[in-house]
């Protein structure tokens, strides 16, 4: 285990050194520095928050590779916010999504190897995901269409009809398809930006991943849709439980 700051620490000068690298090679606008670098300063504050509401200021060996996951997705975030003000280099966004992409498999592997999986684990992996899906599909509807940017935002709005309703913060049982379902989306927003298949075969390509992204978010809400009397039923005989686990929905692992 590696104590919060030696990893957070690590981690804002990984993304400083990797904001500096990209500079150095592609050119970065003030735009493209000041995002990936406010992209720091809140996966820092995601992680101190998680960490702490899970009783622990440590960082297992798979939230390490989580971590660099993030940065990465960070470095892309930088990429796309500097796309905005000039030429986007294709190159460096398809590359860094793609190594976010390969770590994604083995932070899986190092945690089930290790022994060391954990709700906090479980729940950053999720959100590292989210948000590189998120940001390429900010780059991609640029010249896919703004209906790309659904494939993004689904995770968030979920989240946000949790906070919204109380039967939408019932935790989720565990299915292995919603890692899948993500993995799609990754995979295709990235070979999108790589525009190496022709436009119409990309689009079908694309309304497919929604498709999968529906299904999935679809299957989730009618299963809490179906057990919202337990909720309610939960509100009335034990409040102070309810409150407790009314968290964001996990939809990871």
């Amino acid at each position: 285990m590696v104590g919060i700051r030696v990893g957070l620490t690590g981690a804002l000068a990984a993304l400083t050194t990797l904001i500096v690298a990209i500079a150095a090679s592609v050119g970065l606008t003030l735009s493209g520095w000041l995002g990936g670098l406010l992209c720091g300063v809140v996966l820092a504050a995601f992680v101190r928050l998680g960490l702490g509401r899970s009783g622990t200021t440590l960082l297992g060996p798979a939230d390490l590779v989580t971590l660099v996951r993030a940065t990465l997705a960070c470095g892309v975030a930088a990429l796309v916010a500097d796309s905005f003000l000039t030429q986007p280099a294709v190159a460096a966004i398809v590359v860094l999504s793609t190594l976010a992409l390969v770590l994604d498999v083995v932070d899986g592997w190092v945690a089930r190897r290790t022994r060391t999986s954990t709700a906090f684990g479980a729940r950053f992996d999720g959100e590292a995901d989210a948000f590189l899906i998120l940001v390429l599909s900010v780059y991609v509807s640029r010249s896919a269409g703004a209906w790309v940017l659904a494939l993004g935002l689904a995770r968030y709005l979920f989240a946000v009809a949790g906070w919204v309703w109380a039967w939408m913060r019932r935790p989720l049982p565990e299915r292995y398809w919603r890692k899948v379902t993500a993995a799609v989306q990754g995979v295709v927003l990235t070979v999108a930006a790589a525009e190496v298949i022709a436009p119409w075969a990309m689009t079908a390509v694309l309304v497919v991943a929604l498709l999968l992204l529906t299904e999935s978010f679809g299957r989730d809400t009618h299963w809490l849709w179906s057990r919202r009397r337990l909720v309610s039923a939960g509100q009335r005989t034990a409040p102070v439980q309810v409150e407790e686990s009314g968290s964001i929905p996990e939809r990871v692992r």
